[in-house]
C-alpha cells in the first residue's frame, strides 16, 4: 500500500463543490480503494475528511477458480487449502489440473509399482517434480501423500563381488572402497578365507550409503546371496560413526537378517593399532551416541581394548589393514 494526500485524490474533481468532492471520496472509500491514515488528522472542514489515504490492492476475481475447485477436481484431491488460499492456486493451477487430468482419465495405472521418477513423468511430464520441495508442497496442500502413488525409491545399485554362489555363505558388507578391493584381489587371487573366516560373497557399504542400498537388498541381488542360512557380517572403521553404522543397519534390518561384527577383522586391527607408531584422532562432529550392540559380540579385554581407544579421541581405520594381513 502507498500513501496519498487527499488534494492528490481530489485532483479530479478540483473545480467542483466541496460536498461533490466528499461524495467523491466517500465513494472510494466504499468501492475499498482507498482508506483514511487516521494519523493523519481531519482536514478542518465540514463534513471532514482525513488528509492523507492509504490506496488499496484491487481484489481480485476468483470466482472462476472457486467453480473449478467444487465441481471439476476429482474427491481424491482435497480442495480445503486451496478454497481458503485462492492465490496459492492460482500459483499451482497448473499442476493440480494436470494431476486431476491424471486421476480422472488414468487412475487405474496406480495399481502398477514404480519409481518415484517414472510417476513422477507420467502425471506431469517432470521426472523429478515429486522429488523437489514444489511437488511435495502441491501433495502436501492436495491432502496426498506419496503412498497414494504406489511408488518406490530407487537406490543406487549394490556393488558386490561373488566368489561362489554356494548356498548358504558367508557375505561380508565393507564400510570402505579400499578394503572392499583389496579384498576382493585376495579372493581372486585363489583364496577362499578372509582372517581365517570363509567369504563367499563381499559387498561394499559405502559408508551410510548401505542404509539405502540394503532397503532393496532382496531386488538388488541375486537369489543365493538372499538364500535361507546365509550369514552376514559387517566389517567398517572402528571409531563412532563406523560402530553407529553397524548397529543401526543391524537393528533396521533384524527381522530379516542377522548381522554380525565381522570379530577377526576387529581384532587384527587392534592388533595392528597397539603396534602403530600412532593413530589418528576422532574425526569432529561424530555421533557419540552409540548402543552395546556391537561390543556384545566381544571380550571384555577386547571391549577395555576399543574403549580406551575412543575415550582417548582416537580411531583405528580399516585402511590399517591391507592385502598382507588377510
Amino acid at each position: 500500500m502507498k500513501k496519498i494526500l487527499l488534494e492528490k485524490l481530489l485532483e479530479k474533481c478540483r473545480e467542483q463543490t466541496y460536498q461533490k468532492q466528499y461524495e467523491y471520496i466517500m465513494n472510494l472509500l466504499e468501492e475499498e480503494k482507498i482508506k483514511p491514515v487516521k494519523a493523519s488528522r481531519l482536514n478542518g472542514k465540514s463534513p471532514a475528511l482525513y488528509r492523507e489515504y492509504w490506496v488499496l490492492e484491487e481484489k481480485k476475481d476468483y470466482s472462476t477458480y472457486i467453480e473449478e475447485l467444487r465441481y471439476e477436481i476429482v474427491p481424491d484431491i482435497s480442495v480445503d487449502y486451496y478454497l481458503r488460499h485462492l492465490e496459492s492456486y492460482e500459483a499451482d493451477r497448473t499442476w493440480v489440473l494436470e494431476l486431476n487430468q491424471y486421476l480422472k482419465n488414468k487412475k487405474k495405472t496406480l495399481q502398477f509399482k514404480v519409481s518415484v521418477n517414472e510417476r513422477s513423468f507420467e502425471i506431469w511430464g517432470q521426472e523429478k517434480f515429486l522429488s523437489r520441495g514444489q511437488g511435495k508442497r502441491i501433495l502436501n496442500r492436495c491432502g496426498l501423500e506419496l503412498s497414494f502413488f504406489n511408488i518406490y525409491e530407487t537406490t543406487e545399485p549394490l556393488a558386490y563381488y561373488s566368489l561362489t554362489r554356494n548356498i548358504p555363505q558367508n557375505l561380508l558388507i565393507l564400510e570402505n572402497k579400499d578394503t572392499f578391493f583389496s579384498m576382493r584381489r585376495h579372493l581372486l587371487e585363489g583364496n577362499e578365507e578372509i582372517l581365517g573366516i570363509k567369504i563367499d560373497t563381499l559387498i561394499y557399504g559405502a559408508g551410510k550409503g548401505i542404509f539405502r542400498s540394503f532397503e532393496d537388498f532382496d531386488l538388488c541381488v541375486e537369489p543365493y546371496m538372499q538364500a535361507e542360512g546365509n550369514q552376514i557380517f559387517y566389517f567398517g572403521d572402528l571409531d563412532y560413526e563406523g560402530i553407529g553404522i553397524y548397529e543401526n543397519l543391524a537393528e533396521l534390518f533384524n527381522e530379516e537378517w542377522k548381522i554380525i561384527p565381522f570379530m577377526a577383522g576387529y581384532e587384527k586391527m587392534l592388533d595392528k593399532a597397539v603396534k602403530a607408531v600412532s593413530i589418528p584422532e576422532t574425526k569432529e562432529r561424530q555421533n557419540r551416541n552409540i548402543k552395546n550392540i556391537f561390543f556384545s559380540y566381544f571380550s571384555t579385554e577386547r571391549i577395555k581394548q576399543m574403549k580406551e581407544i575412543l575415550e582417548k579421541g582416537r580411531y583405528v581405520p580399516q585402511e590399517i589393514l591391507n592385502i598382507s594381513d588377510f
